[in-house]
């Protein structure tokens, strides 16, 4: 099994990946009247499961639309004690260490991940498990809010695989770690 944990995800220019009040709104700052997806459903394609925090999980649940997700999504929480009925067979609760719950994702036969959420994303840094990031620069400074990168022991190296512009305004970088 070929595995790969992958980072999609959008920050402000000044590196927030919500403002101070946690809100996401600003990422839709800029018109996309055709509703680009910017590479999203390519991206999908390419891997086999989504593991994201507990914020991240309330945050798609309270978005006015059906459940995003064709894939199975692992929540690693520390507080959460269950998920709500309504995503039961949609969303999988995991709690541990990063390596005891990438063990148990992948024994179920899933190895390529999307990981996504700030304290996730910084997790798996500190740990070296990002494989690539496609990071997409919105042309806001939020100046403040949840970060999409912390302190790390190390700096980790990355190379530019490419980048792409979309609606005249987002920049969108993808990145592969050097190891």
């Amino acid at each position: 099994m070929k595995k790969k944990n992958s980072v999609f995800i959008a920050t402000s220019l000044d590196g927030y990946i919500a403002d101070k009040n946690s809100s996401i709104a600003w990422l839709q700052s800029i018109p996309n009247p055709e509703n680009t997806d910017m590479g999203y459903v390519r991206f999908m394609k390419g891997i086999d499961a989504l593991l994201m925090g507990r914020k991240t999980f309330e945050t798609v649940c309270g978005f006015e639309v059906e459940w995003p997700y064709t894939k199975p999504v692992f929540v690693w929480s520390r507080s959460l004690n269950k998920i709500p009925q309504s995503h039961k067979g949609k969303a999988y609760l995991v709690k541990g260490e990063l390596t005891e719950i990438l063990n148990r994702i992948h024994q179920q036969g899933y190895g390529r991940l999307y990981i996504d959420g700030g304290t996730v994303i910084q997790s798996f840094l500190k740990e070296d498990r990002i494989d690539e990031m496609q990071i997409t620069t919105v042309p806001i400074v939020l100046g403040g809010g949840i970060p999409l990168f912390s302190e790390l022991t190390q700096a980790l190296q990355f190379e530019l695989i490419g980048s792409e512009v979309f609606l005249n305004e987002l920049v969108q970088s993808h990145y592969r770690r050097k190891r």
